[in-house]
């Protein structure tokens, strides 16, 4: 093999359930309508948040198209993992309406009442389970005028009660305080410092800031209808402080953990730092983080840039030097 041959051939791994194989084998239950596979997929899984979310989210975008959520409910109505999935399936097929109805385009209430009412019944079925409050914190995004700040605030209370340091949960505040939905640039940004700067050595949370500089930059290109360098946005990924807050996640996320195994409800997490450390210039951290990604990527946030295998390929090829 010619010198170098390995890195021209490298193919990055899009596998959308990002590496979990027993979540593979359940959607593949829903494409042929059994509920069964779900079902014992979240037994085992138990309370393991992290993984249960991550579970959870992706089967929900599953059974959207689908009555397979449905089948279940109707043949155990008191299944608490089955009022969790229908609750967080209901959330995708509410944004599933809002992006084909188009940007400003308000959809039907009682959709988004739905989605609501099955978040709150799963809740009760699910006492501890924080799940249903992330679905419903999502699903309040949709709605006009946002929710009150104090039903949103309680919402909130009863998740951190549950899950204090979940990345999911935090992420949905932070789109819902965002400019593109209820909020600004600035309550974004100081939604996702404070959560980092609580977050204990080796926590995710630090990343909310990179989550946060993705969503500035999309809302920046969606104003200038794509032409991104008339809005100056040429300096958004290399400024002094983007590549400060690149360095603070690293030091408080990635060196503080003990363990630099990737478990698949992080690989978003880990891409979007990844994505922020090559456009930030930081090369001994985008070395770094490449090489515990290996071939496993996330079409987020790297399609926001341009194609997502390309724009892999390329910054691996340029931070991870050849053998």
């Amino acid at each position: 093999m010619a010198r170098g041959s390995s890195k021209r051939d490298f193919t990055p791994d899009f596998d959308p359930d990002c590496g979990d194989a027993p979540l593979t084998c359940a959607r593949q239950d829903i494409v042929i309508g059994r509920w069964q596979g779900l079902r014992e997929l979240l037994r085992v899984t138990g309370p393991d948040w992290l993984v249960r979310g991550h579970r959870i989210r992706l089967l929900a975008q599953a059974c959207a198209g689908s009555s397979t959520v449905e089948s279940w409910l109707a043949a155990e109505p008191h299944s608490a993992d089955a009022l969790v999935l229908r609750a967080a399936t209901e959330t995708a097929r509410a944004f599933h309406l809002a992006i084909a109805a188009g940007r400003g385009v308000p959809i039907d209430q009682q959709r988004i009442d739905t989605a609501v009412l099955s978040c709150l019944r799963a809740a009760e079925g699910y006492p501890d389970d924080p799940t249903p409050w992330i679905s419903l914190i999502s699903v309040a995004r949709l709605y006009p005028a946002g929710v009150r700040r104090q039903e949103l605030g309680r919402w909130w209370d009863e998740l951190h009660q549950r899950d204090p340091f979940s990345v999911e949960g935090h992420l949905q505040v932070l789109h819902y305080y965002s400019s593109r939905w209820h909020g600004t640039h600035g309550q974004m940004y100081d939604f996702a410092r404070d959560a980092a700067g609580v977050a204990p050595p080796g926590c995710a949370l630090p990343v909310l800031v990179q989550y946060a500089r993705v969503e500035e930059f999309r809302y920046a290109l969606d104003a200038a209808k794509g032409q991104h360098a008339s809005v100056g946005l040429g300096q958004h990924w290399s400024h002094d402080g983007a590549v400060s807050d690149v360095r603070r996640t690293w030091e408080r996320w990635i060196t503080g953990r003990t363990d630099h195994s990737v478990v698949p409800g992080e690989l978003r997490d880990l891409n979007y730092l990844t994505h922020a450390a090559c456009y930030a210039g930081a090369h001994d951290i985008a070395t770094s983080l490449f090489r515990m990604l290996g071939r496993r990527a996330t079409r987020a946030p790297w399609v926001y840039l341009g194609d997502p295998e390309k724009q892999f390929v390329r910054w691996r090829g340029e931070m991870v030097p050849r053998r």
